[in-house]
């Protein structure tokens, strides 16, 4: 079983991967593969885990546990791709101050959806949307994906996710008329706006590409 692990974790460090993201492609808490490495337990994979991590990694189950077989065939051009779902929220009130930000979960997105979102799928992740202040664009509980590559270096016009004074914040960001100045505000009318903020003085954690909520009204 010791070779099965370490076939697991050379295959996990191939595609860059992470041991979180591998543990929520197979519906398990974010440390069950780390735990199965590193501590040997579980003792071995569950039927069914070793089937999606086989044709994931496009191996044979004999590899990584299983009863011999031929090796099955790569993963066809759509398949799942799982997306963390991080523990923290952000704000669309006052800010919020956060913990770390660790993945609690994920949602799985087909692969060619997201490359035609011009995504790469490790480097984005979800957060939930706290607060009334960006509201109709976005409500309370919304879920928003965020483009951790599309940040300070490429800003533009748009809705980013952003770090001020420790809060983590989504924001509706425009760009102004001097070099490294930013307007940063809500689209709901009732919350403040903030003019020529120094973008030097904003951590931009990424841009917000997708949204998804449950049918209710924006209160």
């Amino acid at each position: 079983m010791d070779a099965v692990r370490a076939k697991l974790e050379h295959l996990i460090a191939a595609r860059r991967d992470s041991y979180a993201r591998i543990s929520a492609l197979i519906g398990r808490n974010s440390s069950y593969i780390q735990q199965f490495i590193r501590r040997g337990t579980p003792r071995k994979l569950d039927e069914q885990d070793r089937r999606i991590l086989a044709h994931y990694f496009s191996v044979s189950e004999e590899e990584l546990g299983g009863n011999e077989g031929p090796p099955l065939a790569p993963a066809p051009a759509g398949h799942p791709i799982a997306v963390p779902i991080l523990s923290v929220g952000g704000s669309a009130g006052h800010g919020s101050l956060e913990g770390q930000e660790q993945s609690s979960a994920s949602m799985c997105f087909d692969s060619r959806w997201l490359r035609a979102l011009g995504v790469k799928p490790d480097r984005i992740s979800i957060i939930h949307v706290q607060g009334e202040s960006m509201a109709p664009t976005l409500c309370d509980g919304d879920e928003i994906m965020i483009d951790h590559d599309d940040g300070a270096s490429r800003i533009r016009d748009g809705i980013y996710v952003l770090r001020l004074d420790d809060g983590l914040m989504v924001k509706r960001v425009v760009i102004g008329p001097l070099r490294g100045q930013l307007s940063v505000g809500s689209d709901n009318p009732a919350y403040p706006q903030w003019k020529d903020v120094d973008s030097n003085a904003i951590a931009m954690i990424g841009r917000v590409v997708w949204y998804g909520r449950r049918l209710h009204r924006c209160a």
